[in-house]
C-alpha cells in the first residue's frame, strides 16, 4: 500500500490518502511541540517509538473489547488506519495528580485519586483545547449523548487494561489523553495514538518521568526516556 496525497499534518504525525477509500497511511515524525504549540522542538527517534507502541497497545486494546482505526504496520514509522471522522472531544483519564490538574486545582502532583476522573476538551488549536462538560458538548453538537456514553464506556475500559499493564512494568499510569473517531457508519473506534507524548509515564520506585514532561519542562533526558518505556513495553508484552 502506498501513500497518495497528504490529507492532513498535525503537530507529531502526516496523515496520507491511500488506494483504497476507507484507510489512511498515518506517518510519524519526531516533531516535538508543548504549551498548544508555543514551544517546539525534535526528539529524535520518537516517530519510531510512538508508531511501534501505538501499534501495539492499540492491538492489545482489541482484545479487550476496545474497537480501534489501526489495521496494520507498514514501517518503523508508518501504519495503515481506518479512515474516520475525529470527534472533535480530547478525552483526558486522570489516576493521579499532575500537569494542568494540579496547576488548576492548586495541589501537589502525586496525589493518588480514590477513582479515575476524566475530563472533555474541545479539539480546538485555536480557542487553546478549552475544557467542557457533555452539556456543553452537546449544545455544540459535537457528539450525540449515546456516543459520549460510549467514549467514556470506551476511555475507562482502556484505563483499566493499561494502568494494570503498565504496573507489570514498573511503571505509574499518571494520567492520558485519548482521541476516538467515527466510521462511515458511526462506529466510534479509538483513534489518534497511546505513545510518551500523550500519556504521563513515572517509574514505580523513583518517580522518574519517563514522559514528554521532560520536554515540556525543560529536564533533559527526553531521548532516552522515550526509549527507556518503549524497552520495557517491547520486552514486557
Amino acid at each position: 500500500m502506498e501513500k497518495k496525497e497528504q490529507l492532513y499534518e498535525g503537530k507529531a504525525k502526516k496523515v496520507f490518502a491511500t488506494d483504497d477509500g476507507a484507510l489512511c497511511i498515518v506517518s510519524y515524525k519526531d516533531d516535538a511541540t508543548a504549551f498548544n504549540g508555543e514551544k517546539k522542538g525534535t526528539i529524535v527517534g520518537k516517530g519510531v517509538v510512538n508508531n511501534r507502541m501505538t501499534n501495539m497497545l492499540m492491538q492489545m486494546l482489541e482484545k479487550e473489547g476496545v474497537p480501534t482505526h489501526f489495521v496494520k504496520e507498514l514501517s518503523d514509522r508508518d501504519t495503515v488506519v481506518k479512515r474516520v471522522q475525529i470527534v472533535p472531544l480530547e478525552v483526558i483519564v486522570r489516576n493521579v495528580s499532575a500537569g494542568s490538574f494540579a496547576k488548576r486545582y492548586g495541589v501537589p502532583e502525586g496525589i493518588v485519586f480514590d477513582e479515575p476522573t476524566i475530563e472533555f476538551s474541545y479539539k480546538n488549536d485555536d480557542l487553546g483545547d478549552p475544557l467542557l462538560n457533555t452539556y456543553h458538548a452537546l449544545a455544540l453538537k459535537l457528539a450525540t449523548k449515546a456516543e459520549i456514553e460510549l467514549i467514556e464506556q470506551y476511555s475507562f475500559r482502556v484505563n483499566a487494561f493499561l494502568k494494570a499493564y503498565f504496573l507489570k512494568l514498573g511503571v505509574k499510569l499518571i494520567d492520558f489523553k485519548l482521541e476516538f473517531g467515527k466510521l462511515p457508519d458511526g462506529t466510534i473506534v479509538l483513534a489518534d495514538e497511546i505513545s510518551p507524548d500523550t500519556c504521563r509515564f513515572w517509574d514505580v520506585n523513583t518517580n522518574e518521568k519517563l514522559d514528554k514532561d521532560r520536554f515540556r519542562r525543560d529536564m533533559g533526558g527526553v531521548e532516552d526516556a522515550y526509549r527507556e518505556i518503549f524497552k520495557r513495553v517491547t520486552e514486557g508484552k
